[in-house]
This record gives C-alpha cells, structure tokens and sequence, in this order.
C-alpha cells in the first residue's frame, strides 16, 4: 500500500486498545459441550488438557484443531466456552481436537520462560479501570514457571497420543484459529506438511515483522497475562522471523496448503454497538488484522497461488460473534479438504442433520 500499510496512527490506536487498563476478559464458562471429553497429555509443560468431541459419524480419518487466542484460558478452549463451532464440526463427520492453555503463547516454542529480568511484575502494578482488581493472569505461572512448548505438544506429544490412544488420523488434518492461532495456523501447516493440509486464520496477524508490530504486539502479551515477548523470540532473530507468515508464505504454496483466510472490516455490527468495548478495543484490534491479512492475501497473489478462499465480510470486530459466523462460512470448504482425499468431483458426507448449526449473532466483548 502507498506509504506502508502500517499507518502510525492505526498501530498507535491498537497499541492503546491492547494496553492492561480495562481489558476485557471473556465470559465466565456457560454451558460447554456435553459431547466433549478431557484427554490429558504428558510433555515437558506437564500434564496437558486437551478437550476431544467425535464426529458424528464415528470417523477417525478426519480431523480439525481448534487454536484460541491470547487470551486462552486454562479450563475450556474459546472455541467450547462462546461458541458452537465444536459442535458444528461434529456435525461435518469432524474429530475436533481442542487444546486447553498457552495464554500469549503464540503456540510456539519459547527461548525461556517468560519473565523480565527473572522478576515477573506483581499483577496489582496494573489495577483495572473499572474494578480497581488487578489485571486477570498477572499472576499466572504458565509459561513462568516453565518453558512454553506447545509447537511440540501439538505436532509431537498431542499427535502421536491421538494416533495411540484415539486412534485418529495424524495425516491431512485441519487447524485454524482466530487472532494469534490464526498465524500459529498457518505455521504448524507450513513447517508439518505432512500433519496438516489445511489451515485457517480468523483476524489472524498475517505481518510479524511489518513496522510497528512487534511493539503492538509486546503490549498486548503484556495485556494478556503479563508475557514478555523477548522471552518467547528476540527482535530479529531466526525464530522471530520464522513465525512471520508473510515471510513463510512460499512454504505454504511449496506445500500446496489449501488456506482460508479472514479479517472482518472492523465495522461493527449492530450488536456490537451496545458495548463499548467493543468499539474502543474491538474495532482497533480488527482494524490491524485486517491490515496484516490484506498484506498476506497481496504477498499470495502476487506469487500467483490460487488455492486460497478469502473472506472479508463487510462486518466485524475482534470477537467472537464474528469468528463464529466466520467459521460457519468455512466449514463446508475444510470439509472437503481434509482426511482422505476425495474422488474428483466428489463431495463430503453432508452433515449429521443436515444444517451445521451455530449459526449466532455477532457481538460479545472483543478478544485478543
């Protein structure tokens, strides 16, 4: 774009949106997927949770990870707690495998835990706006007390013990996420062809190393959870520069990756209007992913691939109503594309009841 895409005053107005003061948390938990189960996982974080719902049909050939976003809880994945998106999958004849924690992990492997100095700060240093309580997962432990390896939980420990102990597919599966699993998406099919053929990012932050980024994004693992990014990958280095998408995209094409990409306009709908933070924070936060997406969608084009869908629809913020209807849209595509491939001009088993349902309103507090 004329005078780069990162206008200092788009990136100013996200940075003030992602700072610790009034952010806001999701949801408490609601009513989670009955049909979904804990399955637990030894690694070097320890015991990992992982919540696993069956497809319908009782495959085991096809087979979709849902990433959260940073600010992942250490109970329910986003996806289970405001969405029915894991059911929805079900529906398609999916295995949904749904990976619980990795707060402001970017699912990857980090250079050490998290920590500035060796002192990580006291939650109440940041009191909230509205509440006057400190700023929720301050005092967390997760990737503090140990180093994040969640790029080898997913592709190592997790997938061999689906293999195992479920049985399921290691081959061709799907992964997509929204915000920070929307570019972890993009990496694990980048980097493990051979597990995932498909991939998905919802307001995904597509440009790493664009001006501004890390800046914007060094406040906002300090917002959710209180992370230090230059534990996780120092300011230019090879791991840095490894995360990038628009820098990994020739491996995606090298792969033949097929690829849903997403950003919303960062317009909001007319339910978003009731709340504020979901102008003054969701709306900003949209507005760079959208910035970062349209600079991967130029990168891809510009290469000449073609074995993309994108979707831009004319509106949504950074939350949640948005990536469901979102995810709705892409559900017949991924079914298609992952598992055994299909005989040409075939078509996937349709869903279980013939809608895939989870069709909800857009709205509800922005994340991140």
């Amino acid at each position: 774009m004329r005078g780069g895409w990162a206008k200092r005053g788009l990136v100013g107005a996200a940075v003030a949106a992602m700072l610790p003061f009034g952010v806001v948390a999701g949801p408490a938990v609601a009513d989670t997927n009955p049909n979904a189960f804990d399955f637990y996982v030894d690694s070097s974080m320890g015991s990992v949770k992982t919540r696993i719902v069956r497809a319908a049909d009782g495959n085991t050939d096809r087979v979709v990870y849902l990433l959260d976003g940073e600010r992942a809880q250490n109970d329910y994945n986003g996806w289970e707690i405001h969405t029915e998106i894991p059911a929805a999958l079900a529906k398609f004849n999916i295995n949904v495998v749904m990976p619980v924690g990795g707060e402001s992990s970017f699912y990857q492997d980090w250079d050490a835990p998290s920590s500035f100095g060796g002192v990580n700060p006291d939650a109440n240093l940041f009191p909230s706006r509205d509440s006057g309580s400190a700023v929720a997962g301050w005092d967390e432990t997760s990737g503090k007390s140990y180093v994040y390896r969640w790029e080898s939980f997913l592709t190592h420990d997790l997938r061999d013990a689906l293999r195992n102990r479920l049985g399921f597919s290691d081959s061709r599966n799907g992964v997509f996420g929204l915000s920070s699993g929307g570019s972890a998406s993009l990496l694990f099919a980048a980097y493990h062809p051979d597990q995932f053929s498909y991939a998905g990012s919802l307001s995904g932050y597509l440009y790493m190393s664009a001006p501004g980024m890390r800046d914007a994004l060094r406040l906002a693992l300090l917002a959710a959870g209180g992370y230090n990014i230059d534990s996780m990958a120092a300011a230019g280095s090879a791991k840095w520069q490894r995360m990038d998408p628009y820098g990994f995209a020739d491996k995606l094409i090298a792969n033949n990756t097929r690829l849903y990409i997403a950003a919303g306009s960062a317009v909001p709908a007319q339910q978003d209007l009731s709340s504020a933070d979901a102008v003054i924070q969701g709306m900003p936060l949209e507005a760079i992913a959208l910035a970062n997406t349209k600079a991967f969608q130029s990168k891809l084009q510009a290469l000449g691939y073609d074995n993309v869908s994108y979707d831009f629809p004319s509106i949504g913020v950074h939350n949640w109503g948005n990536w469901e209807q979102v995810a709705n849209r892409m559900l017949p595509d991924i079914a298609q594309h992952i598992g055994k491939p299909l005989p040409p001009g075939a078509q996937p088993a349709p869903p279980a009841d013939g809608a895939p349902g989870g069709m909800q309103p857009p709205g509800a507090p922005p994340q991140n």
